[in-house]
């Protein structure tokens, strides 16, 4: 016949100091490793943010220059050119809108801004150039991003 005899885990008075230490120091262990792991996520995440910003914000100045060219172009094509109410000049899959404003900000000459946005930024040029009465000459006088 077979005796079944009680487990003994430990005998009476001896210490789990030992493995209570151990499981401390791993759960540190793995405390840390979490931490590290977070803080490189959150570091990778941000730089990608950052360079995804910088690349929309020089977009939308690229394209806010593209529509101050614009608003040039048209007052060199015809000198009595003016829109102010604003006209829309699609670049890719974004788009500047450009108004003119002749004699502004005084007589002969005119007022070029030109607003684009890309994803959530937006950039805005002036142009202030001087257009000749009888000839149609047109000096840019000033180009300023604002």
């Amino acid at each position: 016949m077979i005796r079944a005899e009680p487990c003994v885990i430990a005998e009476r008075g001896t210490s789990f100091r030992g493995g209570q230490t151990a499981l401390s120091f791993v759960f540190l262990i793995g405390a840390i490793v979490v931490l590290i792991g977070t803080t490189l996520a959150f570091l990778t995440v941000s730089f990608v943010n950052s360079s995804f910003g910088f690349q929309a914000s020089q977009r939308a100045a690229g394209i806010a220059f593209s529509g101050a060219s614009d608003g040039v172009f048209q007052l060199v094509r015809d000198r009595n050119f003016a829109d102010v109410t604003g006209y829309v000049v699609p670049v890719g899959g974004d788009s500047a809108v450009i108004t003119v404003t002749q004699n502004s900000p005084v007589s002969g000459q005119a007022t070029i801004v030109s607003t684009a946005s890309a994803s959530i930024y937006q950039r805005k040029v002036r142009v202030v150039v001087s257009v000749h009465s009888t000839t149609g000459q047109v000096t840019v006088l000033s180009w300023q991003r604002i």
